[in-house]
Order: structure tokens, then sequence, then C-alpha cells
């Protein structure tokens, strides 16, 4: 998954730059996509990290839903 976004941080400006945005516009948005990226990525680990602590304090569950 980390390589797709790095592929598309470093592709989308290369498109904006083709199309005319200057510099300074297609660095500013991959900046602003390498940021976004990182912030996903950590709550991603986070929730991964809560998801496992609970299967082990809990023990797994049967299914994926809760009933009730």
């Amino acid at each position: 998954m980390v390589r797709w976004a790095v592929f598309c941080c470093a592709l989308v400006p290369l498109v904006l730059v083709a199309f005319g945005t200057s510099l300074g516009g297609a660095g500013g948005a991959a900046l602003g996509l390498a940021a976004v990226t990182a912030a996903c990525r950590l709550l991603l680990r986070r929730a991964e990290r809560g998801l496992r602590a609970e299967g082990a304090s809990a023990g797994t569950r049967a299914g994926g839903r809760r009933r009730g």
C-alpha cells in the first residue's frame, strides 16, 4: 500500500506540471498529499494496534459483527 502512496505522491505533481500548473503549486500539492498519506498511515497503524489489543484481551471472536 505504501508503494502506491509514494507513486501517487510523485505522479500527481508531474501531471499537474504537464498540464501547466506552476512548480510551486505542484510542490504544494505533493506536500499536501504526503501529509495526508502520512496521517492515514498513522491512523491505520493505531487502528490495527487497537484491534490486536482488543483481540488479545477478549479472545478470538467468531464472525465479524456484534449482535444486539
